[in-house]
């Protein structure tokens, strides 16, 4: 194995934790559209601030998987089609969640417009819940044959671990998202944000020590990576603590940026233990591993000149992009579309 696929391994796992952290709590805005907003006017005001960012910040998720597909093509055809269903319905939902914000802004009735809300709760709730289930599911094993075929069944995507593990993700985003609210809305809803987070951080400790369980139970993470995984789900529990800690205290900026962090280490607790796979197959010998599910070193080269000279152009970009939107909105001053 390669300093080159090793590389390209961390790359997609940053890919997805800064994902999971930017577009974690435009999942959590999203479903409080219709959980914890009370009118138009709040509903406004909380589509209005992910509205100018929401559609970069899904770029991550695209980049990760054109990443997946030119870096580790193996990694690609196996996972998209084993977990074709699955990652279809994230599909749809993003699609629906996109569009909602664009028809809710054009719709003329209040019928229409509950309709497109609904698409917005809806499409945040399925997307991060199955992408929670598959990332367990990924780490659990499945049925992989010889030729790196994934050939799983319902109970291999549909169990225990894997609905924890969707739950999870999905407490995790819509925390995350109340405290956004926190930060960049004014009025009510955000001191309502804050009390309904405040009851949710006990029910998702709850759900961590739940996880690591499971995790001991379904996985091989505590036999081959005992320290470092104890470590980085100790950081997980730590900044959830730090998080509610700093909810009770109203300060805002270190309980947003300590959910961010809970998101990036339950990312970086996966990938490391997936490491050196990428695949885990319940026959060890059927285990896609990185250095048989990489591309030539010739191909790994270019991407990686093509990286370091474009990364810092859209990084700058995207930082640019949140310091112009970085403006608090007030309830009933805001608009709904982007």
């Amino acid at each position: 194995m390669s300093a080159l696929q090793i590389l390209w391994f961390v790359l997609i796992g940053i890919l997805f934790a800064g994902f999971f952290f930017l577009e974690g709590f435009d999942f959590g805005v999203g479903m409080a559209v219709k959980t914890l907003a009370k009118d138009d006017h709040e509903r406004d005001a909380l589509i209005g601030s992910i509205g100018p960012n929401w559609d970069a910040n899904e770029v991550w998720l695209i980049t990760a998987g054109g990443a997946m597909f030119a870096a580790m093509p193996i990694w690609y055809a196996g996972l998209f089609s084993g977990f074709y269903l699955p990652l279809f319905l994230i599909l749809i939902a993003l699609i629906f969640r996109g569009v909602s914000f664009e028809f809710r802004a054009m719709a003329k009735f209040n019928k229409a417009k509950n309709i497109w809300e609904w698409a917005t709760a809806i499409g945040s709730f399925v997307a991060p819940f199955l992408f929670g289930m598959i990332f367990t599911a990924l780490v659990k094993g499945m049925p992989v044959d010889a030729n790196f075929n994934i050939r799983g069944h319902f109970f291999d995507f549909v169990n225990l671990f894997s609905i924890v593990g969707g739950v999870a993700v999905v407490l995790m985003s819509y925390i995350h998202g109340l405290n956004f609210i926190r930060l960049k809305v004014d009025g009510d809803i955000r001191y309502r944000a804050a009390k309904v987070a405040k009851v949710l951080y006990p029910v998702l400790l709850a759900g961590e020590v739940v996880f690591a369980i499971l995790l001991f139970i379904y996985t091989d993470f505590f036999q081959n990576k005992p320290v470092i995984t104890v470590i980085l789900l100790a950081v997980i529990v730590l900044a959830t603590v730090v998080s509610y800690i700093a909810t009770l205290k109203d300060k805002e900026i270190l309980s947003f940026i300590a959910t961010g962090i809970n998101l990036v280490a339950l990312v970086t607790l996966l990938f490391v233990g997936l490491f050196p796979r990428v695949i885990v197959a319940n026959n060890p010998a059927h285990s896609v591993l990185i250095k048989d599910a990489s591309s030539s070193p010739y191909t790994l080269t270019i991407m990686t000149w093509i990286v370091v000279s474009i990364l810092p152009i859209v990084l700058a970009y995207q930082i640019w992009s949140y310091y112009v939107f970085r403006k608090r909105l007030t309830v009933g001053q805001a608009g709904g579309s982007h």
